[in-house]
């Protein structure tokens, strides 16, 4: 694990770009992604971001920033000369120091990792690769366009290229054993180079796997097994050196997205792009920006008023404070008890800390910091919403 944030740190100034548009939309999906059968204009949507981004920084302030994300969508459809000029938007309106890490998501199929160094040239450092599986039955099943064959050129083809790798995978597929998932996450170890994020498979409302879930079209692991997986994902990468960090992610020490540490330690965020969040201080409170997720909605917003922000709030102490505890306990580090009561007001209930420790959900990591157990991290969000009370 990163050695823990320094009482009084800055956790971050992060800036996340999303390119929202999708070769096919994978059944299971709900983030805000868009499948487009005419090519998308490229030199508009860049255009766009620019603007968007001038308009944050108006809002921001001067600021140093400390990671970039490129997220989706599938931000591998961008050309690299689309992603060097937002990373040079980027750089116009805020200081980017050298060497900070600029992350890109892709999909391995051959086509996009042709593209792997334009982007590197372009000034990403780090990529993320949606393998989510490592056999062809499953990737059908999941909507993937690629095969196993070509997720393993492109992560050979990226640990070539890129300072930084990591890919995902999904587990707690219908029909996946313990046994199973046990040799395929030590066959993705073998791969990885220093980080992994792997999600357990959840049915989401609105997607086609909600339907076809409910018509019992197909049957996920029931709780008791997937709490058997997560606690085997544990094992596994911890006896390999890449130790969860983050209920999902996995990483040897040091090689942490920096970016996503930005988020769970509650530092503050710009987000560009159709249906982009940010949060980040302005005037001194913490605001929320939510933008329109319609891709040429957006654009249009964009063009005609500089941003394509619609919604969004400015936050109370209270909802900070709850924010920074439900972020910060995802973490193995836990939080810092004393901002949570710099923000809060208070302190937790003595009695209800008290019973949580007992019942083995949250431990104390010296005198000043609390973290959630790995009892505890199977219900974070009956820990949180105790401690909250």
């Amino acid at each position: 694990m990163n050695d823990l944030l320094p009482v009084g740190r800055d956790p971050g100034f992060g800036v996340y770009v999303h390119w929202p548009f999708c070769a096919a939309k994978c059944p299971y999906c709900d983030f805000n992604s868009h499948v487009r059968h005419q090519p998308v204009d490229q030199e508009r949507f860049a255009a766009a971001f620019a603007t968007e981004l001038a308009t944050m920084r108006a809002r921001t302030g001067p600021r140093s920033v400390t990671s970039i994300f490129l997220g989706g969508g599938t931000p591998s459809l961008m050309h690299p000369e689309t992603v060097g000029a937002v990373l040079d938007a980027i750089g116009r309106n805020w200081t980017v120091p050298d060497g900070i890490e600029v992350t890109l998501e892709a999909n391995p199929s051959s086509v996009e990792a042709e593209r792997f160094r334009g982007y590197r040239a372009a000034g990403v450092n780090r990529v993320s690769l949606g393998v989510q599986a490592l056999n062809d039955k499953d990737l059908r099943f999941l909507g993937r366009l690629h095969n196993v064959s070509e997720a393993l050129k492109a992560i050979e083809l990226a640990r070539e290229i890129f300072p930084r790798l990591s890919f995902d995978l999904i587990y707690a597929r219908p029909g996946q054993t313990a046994e199973d998932w046990a040799a395929e996450l030590e066959q993705a170890i073998g791969y990885a180079a220093d980080h992994l994020s792997l999600y357990q498979l959840t049915i989401e409302e609105g997607t086609p796997f909600h339907a076809l879930h409910a018509a019992k079209k197909f049957i996920i692991p029931d709780n008791d097994l997937a709490a058997d997986l997560y606690a085997l994902t544990q094992e596994v990468t911890a006896a390999h050196g890449l130790p969860a960090y983050e209920i999902s992610n996995h990483a040897r020490p040091g090689a942490e997205s920096r970016h996503n540490l930005t988020y769970w330690r509650y530092g503050e965020y710009v987000g560009v792009g159709p249906g982009a969040h940010g949060r980040f201080v302005e005037h001194g409170r913490r605001i929320v920006t939510i933008a329109e997720r319609v891709p040429e909605t957006w654009a249009n917003l964009v063009e005609a008023r500089g941003h394509g922000v619609t919604g969004g709030e400015t936050l109370t102490r209270a909802e900070e404070a709850d924010e920074f505890l439900l972020m910060g306990l995802r973490l193995a580090e836990g939080i810092d008890l004393a901002r949570y009561e710099a923000m809060s007001g208070r302190g937790f209930s003595p009695a209800r800390l008290s019973v949580l420790q007992e019942e083995g959900l949250v431990a104390p990591v010296g005198n000043s910091r609390l973290r959630a157990t790995a009892s505890g991290m199977i219900v974070l969000d009956a820990v949180v919403a105790d401690l909250a009370r």
